[in-house]
């Protein structure tokens, strides 16, 4: 007979969490290995956390085939996790299977996302892998948090290169029928001009963290765990200097040096306009080519289980508060967002099957202010209210003596800006010998776009924003992968296929009937398609030793203005561990194929139309390049372990090659052209204290 293993909340995001007893080397967190849960899912362990001295969510996914942070700004550094080469605002963050975050809140928020006191974080790629996340049309990437058993006091201390400054603290207790958790740091960077010419590459920030995390053993006959984070951020790119008032009001005259990087501008204050060779002076001061963002975020989740009946009752809660005050390039943005999430679902075993049936009710709004470069009022804007009710079914069973497992889900939510929306997915599990197991998936999701950041900052200055988005964007896809692992070996190969219907488009460039501009917020008419192989596999040469290895091969179909940053087509991954003794050391080389800039910046002439400022014409294709990082640690004793690395260790810059500014042919300037690293080689050392 099947062994069920009903959903934690260590595992609510899928639900129900199914795995066979007896099939041990499919639960390992090895890279190459997927969690033995139906629903294929990659697992990054709390230890392999710690090993690669990541500060936060970005950091710890990041660097994986078919998984990797995109930088979307060279002046703001906004960042989202990408999920099968898909768009950022397609990967779900969830907090013990709670979605608690939006496209607003992901924005700069992931960057201040702790990893302290996490059991580990699951990643599931694929529309629809969650079953209470729908809108995830890429995946979901899901923190487990964990329950402490043992007494726990920490303490991190680091300082590296560009003023970089790092401490952290995590406090655990266990209680007498539950446990608490205190989680604090401190980070902040200098941001980073590399070619001189005043203007940064990498955003500096000063960014502090809270989190509390309380857990109770019987609550009413609930298994309770809960978490209260605040988060406040303040970051700066642009003119260098933490002087964010001073730059805020600094808007004429020239302070920066355009004759600075490779096809600099032939003049120091200014360019050339590319269409007629004129030269064109910059005059808009340190303002005007700076981004300034202050953010400040509260939230809490909680989630309680309890046997009822036969099955088990889940109950879900999370409450969210997100406040952005930022400055563009003159222009500025308040915006305040309040989320809300509230869910019950019931697991059953009927005869053979499982059965999962839920309900969830879903809150998100957003109410801004601001002004255009010119200091016109713009109120409301990119105003939303969505309201989202939803139900959800899945049917659970083996076949075959437990060789082959199947579950059916469907969902449907009532959106109250897009009406009735279903969501079905099938997967599918068959276990071709205890070591080896394919796993196939088909589903379908969908996601209500909103006109905050949907691509560009091309709501920041504009008068008016005209709606004419009537559909959610929807999402088809399938996947298939096939794991082998064994005691010293572990692989997974994977196919995935992702079409989205009615992409979400923002044109900042059009004007309404009295010559003011606007912004249109429409769906593209065509689809976006991207498929892709990859691969990713771990072998352990000696107790102390793990090589790893992978590569990821995508084709991308898209209309033009759709999928507006470039990716490449391929990657490859390498990696080397060694625990043994005192020592832990870590190395990981990513080699970056080439990305072709012309197709993905297409302005719909059949070409990206951008320009250095020398009036050059920019890449049409990006060379291929590779970044290694490396770390070592060493135990000094059981108190005590001292540590050092280097990220980027070739210390390769896009800004070496091209730099990331561009204007267009009348001479217009923008910060996006992005296909390298933003930050060359980082040295840091740090100590790591054990109370």
């Amino acid at each position: 007979m099947f062994a069920v293993v009903v959903s934690t909340l260590a595992h609510s995001e899928t639900l129900p969490s199914v795995t066979i007893d007896a099939r041990t080397n499919q639960g390992s967190m090895r890279p190459g290995a997927l969690h033995d849960e139906l629903v294929r899912t990659e697992s990054i362990s709390a230890r392999s956390i710690e090993r690669s001295g990541a500060t936060n969510v970005n950091e710890a996914v990041d660097k994986q085939p078919g998984i990797a942070v995109q930088v979307e700004c060279s002046i703001c550094n906004v960042r989202n996790v990408l999920l099968n080469n898909l768009p950022g605002r397609y990967t779900t963050l969830l907090i013990d299977g709670i979605p608690i975050y939006s496209s607003v809140s992901s924005a700069y928020g992931l960057d201040s996302v702790s990893v302290d006191g996490l059991e580990r974080i699951d990643i599931a790629r694929g529309a629809g892998a969650s079953l209470i996340a729908p809108e995830a049309l890429a995946g979901t990437v899901n923190l487990v948090t964990k329950r402490p058993t043992e007494p726990v006091a920490k303490l991190r201390t680091q300082a590296g290169s560009f003023g970089s400054r790092l401490a952290e603290t995590y406090l655990a207790k266990p209680l007498d029928g539950g446990a608490f958790t205190v989680s604090g740091s401190y980070n902040r960077h200098d941001s980073v001009d590399a070619n001189g010419d005043g203007i940064s590459e990498y955003t500096g920030y000063d960014r502090r963290m809270l989190g509390i995390g309380g857990f109770v053993d019987d609550l009413g006959g609930f298994k309770v765990r809960s978490r209260i984070d605040l988060v406040d951020e303040k970051r700066g790119g642009g003119a260098l200097g933490r002087d964010y008032g001073a730059i805020k009001a600094s808007n004429s005259g020239n302070p920066f040096n355009f004759t600075r990087g490779p096809n600099g501008s032939p003049f120091v204050d200014g360019w050339v306009v590319p269409e007629n060779g004129e030269f064109k002076p910059y005059d808009s001061g340190r303002g005007g080519f700076s981004e300034i963002i202050f953010t400040k975020r509260s939230q809490l989740v909680a989630s309680g289980e309890r046997r009822l009946g036969d099955g088990k009752l889940r109950l879900a809660f999370g409450a969210a508060h997100h406040q952005q005050d930022s400055f563009y390039e003159l222009a500025t943005y308040v915006g305040d967002q309040k989320q809300y999430y509230a869910e019950a679902s019931y697991q059953l075993p009927v005869g053979t099957w499982l059965l999962t049936s839920g309900a969830s009710y879903r809150y998100e709004n957003l109410r801004s202010h601001g002004s255009t470069n010119a200091g016109v009022p713009v109120n409301g804007i990119d105003n939303y209210t969505f309201k989202v009710p939803g139900a959800f079914f899945q049917a659970y069973r083996s076949f075959l003596d437990d060789a082959l497992e199947v579950n059916a889900s469907m969902r449907y939510d009532k959106h109250s800006a897009y009406g009735g929306i279903a969501s079905p997915r099938f997967n599918a599990l068959y276990h071709h010998t205890p070591m080896l197991a394919s796993r196939f998936s088909v589903g379908k999701g969908f996601r209500a776009p909103t006109s905050f950041f949907e691509q560009d900052h091309g709501i920041l200055d504009t008068l008016r924003i005209d709606r004419r988005i009537t559909k959610p964007e929807i999402s088809h896809n399938l996947g298939y992968a096939l794991n082998y692992a064994d005691d010293r070996l572990a692989v997974t190969a994977s196919y995935n296929f992702n079409r989205i219907k009615n992409f979400a488009l923002l044109d900042p460039g059009q004007f309404d009937a009295n010559g003011e501009p606007i912004t249109v917020f429409t769906s593209a008419t065509r689809p976006v398609t991207v498929q892709g192989v990859d691969l990713n596999l771990s072998y352990q040469l000696t107790p102390a030793l793990t090589v790893s290895g992978g590569g990821e091969l995508y084709t991308y179909r898209f209309p033009a203005g759709t999928l507006i940053f470039a990716r490449p087509k391929a990657k490859a991954f390498f990696g080397l561990d060694y625990e043994g003794g005192a020592w832990d050391l870590s190395a990981k080389l990513v080699v970056t194929g080439p990305m072709d800039l012309n197709r993905f910046h297409d302005d719909g002439s059949g070409s990206q139309n951008r320009f250095n400022f020398d009036g050059t014409t920019k890449r049409t294709k990006s060379p291929t390049f590779a970044t290694l990082d490396v770390r070592a640690e060493y135990a000094v004793n059981s108190r005590l372990s001292l540590y050092a690395g280097a990220d980027n260790l070739f210390n390769y810059r896009q800004s070496k090659k091209e730099s990331f500014l561009w204007v267009s042919s009348n001479g217009a300037q923008d910060v996006t052209h992005l296909w390298g690293p933003n930050r060359g080689r980082f040295l840091y050392a740090g100590a790591k204290f054990t109370l």
